[in-house]
């Protein structure tokens, strides 16, 4: 007899894989964005179907049990060949269908991709699109963790068996309010940066990766700059820099409308610009359904230049 893995049973199996791999349900919960004791819940659950334990706790959290090393391989394998059942499934009913799960940095999600998918689901309306969003250390993990099926990041990955692979340019804008000093200036210096309150990205974006790699360029470090804020979200940035509380290194995309209805200003750097490369991720030993490949071949030939 033939069984079919149920959507909860999926859910409960990622789970699971993301506890044994980052060995910590408090870091698991943070990825699939659940409580901690919903996490637990899925893991207890798990261990009441198996009737067994999978963690031993006596030597530590995250640490697996015989058990647990078993589920934790064929679990793997599982999640692995259902870009495999349904790649074999469309070849055969020749329709272009299926699932598309991605994870793309806070710019990609909020301020470009939107508009790629909106296209790209005029043209194949049957292959459905989830997309997480968040910096990209969270996408490194949702990845790892089996969540995803690949992601689009701002800067380097630092997981091993991830490959990356460039498909976009972005660059990095100054943005000041339009009454700041900085604003009546055609050009400013990496110094001014330094004279002025910042606004930073936490720790595990690519925009302050792209940052400190650009200062470090000039000689300048990020304990140099005057740290207004530190904050999780580009949009909350925009907002601290139209109420005049600094400045700020944004993605141009994400400034678009701000600057033309003009509550925030652009100011050109000395230095020049500040690019950086935005790109996919994927598990090395990736095996993608048509829907992913689809779809990645669409953002790798969209006019990015139109947006």
């Amino acid at each position: 007899m033939c069984y079919l893995i149920t959507t909860d049973m999926d859910i409960k199996l990622k789970i699971f894989c993301t506890v044994a791999e980052t060995k910590s349900v408090t870091r698991a919960s943070r990825i699939v964005h659940l409580s901690q004791p919903a996490v637990t819940l899925q893991i207890q659950a798990l261990e009441a179907f198996f009737e067994t334990k999978l963690f031993d706790k006596t030597k530590g959290q995250g640490s697996l049990t015989p058990a647990g090393e078993i589920l934790y391989e064929h679990a793997r394998h599982i999640l692995t060949h259902y870009a495999e059942v349904e790649k074999d499934i469309n070849k055969i009913t020749g329709m272009m269908k299926g699932a598309v799960t991605l994870g793309a940095s806070t710019t990609l999600g909020s301020y470009i991709l939107p508009y790629v998918i909106t296209d790209f689901k005029k043209i194949h309306p049957k292959i459905k699109i989830k997309m997480y969003s968040g910096n990209t250390e969270r996408i490194e993990d949702l990845l790892a963790s089996g969540f995803i099926d690949f992601g689009i990041i701002a800067g380097k990955t630092s997981k091993r068996n991830i490959t990356s692979e460039q498909v976009l340019v972005d660059q990095l804008s100054l943005i000041v309010h339009p009454k700041h000093p900085l604003a009546r200036k055609k050009t400013a210096s990496i110094l001014d940066l330094t004279n002025e309150p910042f606004i930073l990205r936490e720790e595990g974006s690519g925009t302050l990766q792209t940052i400190e790699k650009f200062l470090k360029t000039h000689g300048v470090s990020k304990r140099d700059l005057h740290v207004a804020l530190i904050l999780g979200s580009t949009e909350s940035i925009k907002a601290s820099v139209e109420t005049g509380t600094g400045i700020a290194l944004v993605s141009k995309w994400a400034v678009r409308k701000e600057v033309q209805d003009g509550r925030i200003k652009i100011v050109n750097l000395k230095e020049g610009s500040i690019p950086r490369a935005l790109s996919f991720i994927f598990p090395q030993k990736a095996q993608m359904s048509h829907a992913d490949k689809e779809f990645v071949l669409f953002i790798k030939n969209y006019p990015f230049d139109s947006l």
